[in-house]
């Protein structure tokens, strides 16, 4: 599901750009900004339909208006310190960029069906300007969002997006070589596409590292600003550890696999039904082995949520305001099969109720401290925002793709 955390959780540190490069732990008494969401599952089921069918009948025009409605819904719901964010997007700005990243997809459709020299040149210009489209996107979304009448920012610029995004061109320029190479000798293409696998698993967590970084590093609200106060040996000490439980439940979904096929077996050997008893065999063995390869799926995305939302937000601080998360793993293994099954049950109409119950769970395992009563933090912030970051939010392009 899509991640429906609000972005600008996570900006109020005071002080110039280098100083915000060095937070320092919170010293002094602490105040508490407490985060809740009050959202309910009907409530949102009413947008949420409405918003399928408007965007079905218009065949997806609609869907800028269905995002803006959902925003501010759920910002709506989102308290800190007893006060609720706010979105103050353009649909019809949206719609603009929502066509302009449509026509990309679209052109980069036909071009691969035209030629693969075509099709390639067409990736290469669709990955040129992602991260330019990611900026665009973040910009868009902080200017539009406000906390106490105060209009967030983001301040990353355009080098930043690139050198972010920068451990993912390595893999995609050994992909490009070996598509060139591949014409030449099939095996020479088939081992620089393995190089190429190899060198992005390598480099993924230091990719999602130095992404979140970016982002981190430059969500604003007025002078306020965090920094993820983290390297890439914690993400790459997750990768590993997400790697042994997959380990683990591999190995115990393969033995419950194996018992199960090994009785699968025995009854088409001893079960005397001919053809019957082993239609029914291969059949209970093969929803065996899809039914493992649901619980691992099951069980991996949850575990990898828990950790990486209270790794990112448990390490991001500054001088005057520090947040923690603490989103327990067997809570949230629950709430995931609980959605699971009555969006299955349901036929996915329990899909904005499993939203909503998602949003309440990962929101109120956060928690955000200030050395600031918040009257007088959001006082001092006021004093000195910038109302630039105001009129910045008409002079962007609408962009805001949901990266």
């Amino acid at each position: 599901m899509e991640d429906t955390i609000p972005m600008p959780l996570e900006s109020m540190r005071f002080g110039s750009p280098a100083a915000a490069s060095a937070p320092l732990p919170l010293t002094g008494p602490r105040h508490p900004l407490e985060i809740a969401f009050s959202g309910s599952g009907s409530e949102y089921f009413r947008i949420w339909i409405v918003n399928l069918l408007l965007t079905l009948v218009t065949l997806g025009l609609y869907y800028p208006w269905a995002k803006v409605r959902r925003l501010r819904y759920f910002y709506g719901n989102t308290s800190v310190g007893g006060h609720a964010l706010d979105f103050h997007g353009d649909p019809k700005r949206m719609l603009r960029g929502f066509l302009l990243v449509g026509a990309m997809v679209l052109l980069y459709s036909v071009a691969g069906r035209v030629s693969p020299t075509a099709g390639l040149i067409a990736f290469l210009i669709v990955a040129a300007l992602w991260p330019a489209l990611f900026r665009a996107s973040m910009q868009f979304r902080l200017a539009n969002t406000s906390w106490r009448g105060l209009r967030f920012r983001f301040d990353g610029d355009l080098r930043g997006a690139y050198l972010a995004m920068l451990p993912l061109f390595v893999p995609g320029a050994i992909s490009l070589i070996g598509v060139i190479l591949d014409g030449r000798s099939a095996r020479t293409g088939d081992r620089v596409a393995g190089l190429a696998f190899l060198a992005a698993l390598a480099l993924f967590p230091l990719f999602f590292w130095r992404l979140k970084k970016y982002q981190h590093d430059h969500y604003a609200l007025g002078q306020a600003r965090t920094t993820l106060d983290t390297g890439a040996g914690s993400f790459y000490g997750l990768a590993l550890k997400t790697i042994g439980v997959v380990l683990v439940v591999s190995l115990l979904a393969g033995a419950v696999a194996a018992v199960v096929g090994g009785f699968g077996a025995l009854a088409l050997v001893f079960g005397g039904n001919g053809n019957r008893a082993s239609v029914a065999a291969i059949i209970a063995m093969t929803l065996l082995f899809i039914s493992a390869y649901a619980a691992m799926i099951l069980v991996i995305s949850p575990y990898l949520t828990s950790r990486l939302q209270n790794l990112v937000w448990g390490r991001t601080r500054g001088p005057l305001v520090e947040f923690d998360s603490r989103l327990l793993f067997w809570p949230l293994l629950r709430l995931t099969l609980k959605n699971w099954l009555l969006v299955l049950v349901t036929l996915g109409l329990y899909l904005p109720f499993a939203k909503v119950a998602m949003t309440r769970l990962r929101l109120e395992a956060m928690s955000v401290q200030t050395l600031l009563p918040p009257d007088e933090l959001a006082d001092r912030l006021r004093r000195r925002a910038d109302d630039a970051a105001g009129d910045a939010a008409g002079d962007l392009f609408g962009i805001d793709i949901g990266l």
